[in-house]
């Protein structure tokens, strides 16, 4: 019953989508060389979950939005 008040978007991510946001996140690492421990990695990560749940799944789509939020288009 209450599965039909959780929308699609609020649903956990699963080892695949996590592998795509992965992938991306470790592009932006490499492009903009951020160490794992920066702040800025948190930040990226964040945005690319979050477009990710927005229905955004293509990885070339992810990178360039995210390159975008950093200046890099």
């Amino acid at each position: 019953m209450i599965s039909r008040y959780i929308k699609p978007r609020d649903e956990a991510l699963t080892s695949d989508d996590l592998a795509v946001c992965q992938k991306v996140l470790d592009a932006v690492k490499a492009e903009f060389k951020f160490a794992d421990d920066e702040e800025e990695v948190s930040r990226s990560a964040a945005i690319i979950i979050e477009l990710y749940r927005q229905g955004v799944h293509d990885e070339e789509q992810l990178k360039t939005l995210v390159f975008a939020t950093r200046g890099k288009i």
